[in-house]
């Protein structure tokens, strides 16, 4: 019986390349030059995850066999005792997706065809546009138009909106304030402005980004009923999602949600009850291929299609996971996809490609991804306390941001 191949060691690659922090794994096994990539990027808290994965996970991990993912996963989960936190689940991402890579690379396949083979040859993505005014979002989904892109999410005054005024009571403390129900209102204006241009043949997306309270999300939800949105992303907080049964009983706009979600207890309710018609985990939040596997599958059964978290602190290394999910599920939707500028391209070999609407992976091994170290390193990471997170509305209560 031949020698199992093992985990050698694991190491943590830290970039900022074009803003976001970036958290890749490189997963080095006992076979000479046998390795494996993963992405375990929590911008927001990295070295959170670089402590737990070089205090817990790295000592866990060292000496198992490669080909086991779907044990490492399930005992690295539960190693902990306590369960479900974004900090642990981007650690063990991190590993999951390079293990998934390395067994790409001994089968001499890509991981789409380890999880069953296309569904489709590429993954038709959603591109952010957006401006001050409904006259510079109309322009700025002009512009990928041109490019080949069918699906556009658009957004005035980034998430919650700019407002006129803001009347703050004395003492009021800084952070990044918002008018919750003005921003309602002028959305509503800048979307039938949008849409009265650009006709019904062009899909539009819209993401709240949990910034209203509930009701007025119910509210919101049916005032946008008339223009037929591709879908409406994250209307509600995790800890607000009973409020989409009262959307379902007042509108039929379509609705995606799973940006924050950590836990399976968080989604299965909401795919099984049908109060959703898009699932869009942040793929390394949740714990990595493996449970992403696992929730298309689930979905499926309901009816409810994919739409993985695609932002920029989604490394590229979580956007070749994403194309490879994408380009296998059965039930998938759509991809949201921030684009890169060239010199990320060259650091990292192998990211996914945009062609006229839709995304390719490299069909190489794995998940066809490489990363140059050497020009990583030119990119080194900076500490800073987030503005945009600290979110309050006029009279200063904080809020999701």
């Amino acid at each position: 019986m031949a020698k199992p191949i093992t985990i050698k060691d694991v190491k943590i690659i830290l970039t900022q390349p074009a803003g976001s922090r970036l958290v890749i794994v490189k997963v080095i096994t006992s076979e000479p030059g046998l390795y494996g990539l993963g992405c375990a990027t929590f911008t927001q808290r990295f070295h959170a995850v670089v402590a737990a994965i070089e205090r817990h996970l790295k000592p866990f991990a060292i000496g198992r066999d490669v080909s086991r993912i779907e044990e490492f996963w399930q005992m690295a989960h539960v190693h902990s005792y306590w369960l479900n936190g974004p900090v642990l689940n981007n650690a063990i991402s991190g590993i999951d997706q390079a293990l998934w890579d390395i067994k790409g690379k001994l089968a001499n396949m890509p991981v789409y065809d380890l999880l069953g083979g296309k569904c489709r040859e590429g993954a038709a993505v959603y591109r952010h546009a957006g401006g001050p005014t409904p006259e510079a979002v109309l322009e700025s989904v002009q512009k990928f138009i041109d490019q080949g892109v069918h699906h556009i999410r658009v957004q005035m005054g980034g998430y919650g909106g700019k407002a006129d005024s803001l009347p703050k009571p004395e003492g009021a403390p800084d952070g990044a304030y918002y008018n919750p129900r003005e921003y309602a209102r002028r959305q509503l204006k800048m979307i039938d402005y949008v849409r009265s241009h650009v006709g019904d043949d062009i899909e539009l997306l819209h993401d709240v980004h949990e910034r209203l309270q509930p009701i007025d999300a119910v509210r919101f939800a049916k005032d946008l009923e008339p223009y037929n949105l591709f879908f409406l992303e994250d209307l509600l907080a995790p800890e607000h999602i009973n409020w989409f049964r009262d959307v379902r009983n007042h509108c039929t706009t379509r609705l995606s949600m799973g940006e924050l979600f950590n836990s399976p207890l968080e989604w299965k309710a909401v795919v099984e009850e049908h109060l959703i018609d898009y699932i869009r985990m942040h793929v390394s939040q949740m714990g990595g291929i493996t449970p992403a596997r696992a929730v298309a599958l689930f979905a499926n059964i309901y009816g409810v299609h994919t739409a993985w978290h695609g932002p920029g602190d989604t490394s590229p290394i979580g956007h070749a996971a994403n194309v490879h999910l994408d380009l296998w599920a059965p039930n998938f939707g759509i991809q949201e996809w921030c684009g890169f500028p060239e010199h990320v391209y060259e650091m990292f070999p192998g990211l996914p490609e945009l062609r006229n609407g839709y995304l390719y992976p490299s069909d190489k091994p794995g998940l066809g991804i490489d990363i140059d170290e050497t020009l990583a390193a030119k990119y080194p990471v900076t500490d800073t306390i987030e503005k945009w997170t600290q979110t309050r509305w006029p009279d200063g209560t904080p809020w999701t941001p």
